[in-house]
């Protein structure tokens, strides 16, 4: 048996979350040695953007250059399996260049499968950011880093009735911003859980979750916390051409401050494709959760709800349509954010390394709190080329 890890789809993945277009091209990697293999990938897009710092009044706009280049170092064993790979996106704001900024993501993943019961993944990751639609954008731009490390262990053959998952995640998030600002926000999370699943069906597994996540905050200490959950539900693969996982149960969130109340609600998380022909996949993905608060409150109760279209016309055209609605309400103060996004692109896959996309995304944020409602248009165009 194999690890499901390779420099090609952990190259595809990074891809995929820098970028609004999906990646229809293969990359071919260059062969270093037996098992270690280098897939660069480059994407140029140009876009404009009516209201890049997401606000309701006195909006700016401009067009960006992303230049986007993405390395990946894969290695492969017969019973292991490694990638590291690098992405930097830079970009360019024509009409503020003081605004210029370069993103930058490193991250490491691991795959080992000790025999037919034991099975290791581990990763780890460092992102650095700048934001220009940020709440503090009146006063500077949000720039923050991210590093974690975590990973997981599974018990119990793939083809065997039971299985269980052990899992592990430690992260930090820091602000590189001046005079303290965005200080309050700096915290480190440790994240628990772990998952039994038990086969009802040959491609069918009902699940068990339970997961503990404690929040330490650096300075502003009276946000320290933990979340309990429980959920249960099921997993399913390639049946009758649908594939999915839904997750429902209830979630507790524990202040240290004891000025500030527990909070508790419903938790669920799931993820659902539908493929009626070969060519055309809807998928479906809704989340509920307690997340981190912000803006002064305690946490923030999010629920929201995406549903895409991938549709292949031709052997070399596609297209990716996308619906999201958020729900934010912020606890403890009087703020509800209400988010309609909508997207659109359009994939050309002129070669088996050459993509040229256009997109379009539009946003819509009905807030309660004054001055927080935006509208924003985003049009872009993009290549992306590989080996």
């Amino acid at each position: 048996m194999s690890i499901n890890i390779n420099a090609r789809s952990l190259a595809v993945a990074v891809s995929a979350a820098l970028s609004a277009n999906a990646w229809a091209i293969e990359p071919q990697s260059i062969k270093l040695a037996d098992g270690l293999t280098f897939t660069p990938t480059l994407q140029v897009s140009e876009r404009y953007d009516d209201n890049f710092r997401a606000v309701e009044d006195n909006e700016e706009s401009s067009w960006i250059t992303a230049i986007t280049p993405t390395f990946v170092l894969g290695a492969q064993g017969r019973k292991s399996a490694y990638a590291l790979t690098y992405s930097a996106s830079s970009d360019i704001f024509h009409s503020s260049h003081a605004d210029d900024n370069t993103d930058h993501h490193l991250t490491a993943d691991a795959g080992f499968e000790f025999d037919v019961r034991n099975r290791l993944k581990l990763n780890a990751g460092y992102h650095q950011v700048e934001e220009t639609a940020s709440l503090d954008q009146a006063l500077e731009n949000d720039k923050y880093s991210t590093s974690n490390v975590g990973g997981v262990y599974s018990f119990g053959a793939e083809s065997a009735r039971g299985q269980i998952d052990f899992g592990a995640n430690y992260e930090e998030l820091r602000y590189q911003n001046g005079n303290n600002l965005n200080a309050d926000k700096e915290r480190d999370t440790t994240a628990l859980s772990s998952t039994f699943y038990y086969r009802v069906a040959p491609k069918t597994r009902a699940l068990v979750e339970a997961r503990h996540t404690d929040y330490d905050y650096v300075t502003n200490t009276r946000l320290n916390s933990n979340n309990i959950a429980l959920l249960g539900g099921v997993t399913w693969d390639a049946t009758a051409k649908t594939t999915g996982t839904i997750k429902i149960g209830g979630e507790r969130k524990r202040f240290d401050d004891s000025r500030i109340d527990d909070k508790s609600g419903s938790l669920w998380e799931i993820g659902a494709s539908w493929s009626p022909r070969t060519y055309s996949t809807f998928d479906l993905k809704t989340r509920r959760a307690l997340d981190e608060g912000d803006s002064g409150a305690s946490s923030i109760q999010s629920q929201s709800t995406t549903l895409s279209w991938n549709h292949q016309w031709m052997e070399r055209l596609s297209s990716d349509v996308s619906y999201t609605y958020s729900d934010q309400e912020y606890q403890d103060v009087k703020r509800d954010d209400k988010i309609d996004t909508f997207g659109l692109g359009l994939t050309y896959e002129m070669r088996r390394w050459l993509d040229v996309g256009i997109g379009y995304k539009y946003s819509e944020n009905d807030s309660s709190a004054v001055g927080e409602s935006y509208k924003r248009n985003i049009y872009s165009i993009s290549v992306t080329a590989s080996l």
